[in-house]
């Protein structure tokens, strides 16, 4: 075909092009299921580790099964000693280094000490994928602490997945309702078909390169605040607000200075969902009980919050996605903004290995066309 010939239009940002198939997750208007499973029934009834099985295995656990896998997931955090003097360079020395930067060059380290490295068979996937569940929030807590130029703690095996991320992000156990409350975050988050940051990964992938090298890609898709990062840049807009609020305005001004400069306002619209996204109200149920645990100044944050969401549905029609609730859930929590996206993986890190497997499984390289608008044919030698 002619550079100057007609091509089929484009379907930017290959919005509703369906590029495969997937026995993972199901995306919908009115369901999000893992294995069949529906979110709202997960997020009730299952623990983060049952889940992680689920999307690694297959199926859900029997009580010995989820036993077994606790156990070596939990046996399994410590990381190497090289890797903890990276990061207390890379963490402790350059002014502003993000955390998911940070992330990113410790999985890739991670990757030279992992026996399976090389090898894509389903059974070494499934070890490397329990490697990096399990050392994920090691690292991202132990880079932390390097942040906060405190001494990073050692893994406690005998914490859940959930509780153990606090434990390493901030040396503190948590409490019953802070630790339930991270688990259900991690259950929301852990997996949603072929959003960006899995698709890079299944792309990797599909060339037949190595899991870790698919992480670093998903990470890398996941830092953006289109995607992963929304979580971050929809707290950092509740504080603009805040600051709003105290020189006096009001959060309907704030808004609609914010319509009128065409600003971008994370946390709300989906792709997918255009009538709500099934997570966001679950999450924000549950961190409301820390803000009301802890008083005024944690409830503020859910009271501007609300305000915000009802001038979005009001004025706009737009719905909230989980990133916003988030926000405000993790802020309470006292977890760093810029941790929040890092938070993220120790979640999906679990879907991504799953889709990852899925796809050395039954693979053929990811290779779309592109439809040329640039200029028609030229000759080099033209004056």
């Amino acid at each position: 075909m002619s550079t100057t010939e007609a091509q089929p239009k484009a379907a930017v940002g290959l919005a509703g092009v369906t590029v495969g198939d997937t026995r993972i997750c199901a995306v919908n208007q009115t369901q999000l299921l893992y294995r069949g499973y529906e979110i709202a029934d997960l997020a009730a009834h299952a623990t983060f580790e049952e889940v992680a099985y689920l999307l690694l295995e297959g199926e859900k656990p029997t009580p010995a099964e989820l036993r077994t896998f606790t156990q070596e997931v939990a046996a399994l955090r410590p990381i190497p000693e090289g890797l903890k003097a990276l990061l207390r360079e890379i963490a402790g020395v350059p002014p502003g280094a993000h955390p998911m930067a940070i992330l990113r060059t410790g999985v890739s380290y991670l990757s030279h000490f992992d026996p399976d490295a090389e090898d894509n068979s389903p059974a070494a996937g499934l070890r490397k994928a329990k490697r990096l569940l399990a050392q994920i929030p090691t690292l991202i807590g132990y880079g932390q602490m390097v942040r906060d130029k405190k001494d990073p703690v050692e893994p406690d095996p005998s914490l859940d997945h959930a509780a153990h991320a606090l434990w390493c992000m901030t040396g503190v156990k948590p409490d019953e309702l802070n630790a339930k409350v991270m688990d259900l975050s991690l259950v929301l988050y852990a997996e949603h078909d072929f959003n960006a940051s899995t698709f890079a990964g299944r792309v990797i992938a599909s060339t037949e390169a190595d899991m870790h090298s698919a992480v670093c890609g998903g990470i890398g898709a996941l830092k953006g605040p289109l995607h992963g990062g929304a979580n971050e840049k929809a707290m950092q807009m509740l504080m603009l607000i805040d600051t709003h609020l105290k020189g006096g305005g009001s959060i309907d001004e704030w808004m609609q200075q914010a319509f009128a400069e065409k600003r971008k306002l994370m946390g709300f619209g989906h792709r997918v969902y255009k009538q709500g996204d099934h997570r966001a109200g679950i999450l924000r149920e549950s961190g409301l009980k820390i803000a009301q645990k802890q008083g005024p100044d944690s409830m503020k944050w859910f009271d501007i919050g609300d305000r915000v969401q009802q001038i979005m549905l009001e004025q706009k029609n737009i719905h909230p996605n989980v990133d916003f609730p988030c926000g405000m859930t993790y802020y309470v929590m006292g977890i760093p903004v810029d941790q929040y996206t890092p938070l993220f993986v120790v979640s999906r890190i679990t879907g991504w290995c799953a889709h990852i497997l899925e796809q050395h499984a039954d693979n053929r390289i990811i290779r779309p066309l592109a439809s040329y608008a640039g200029a028609g044919l030229r000759q080099w030698g033209d004056t």
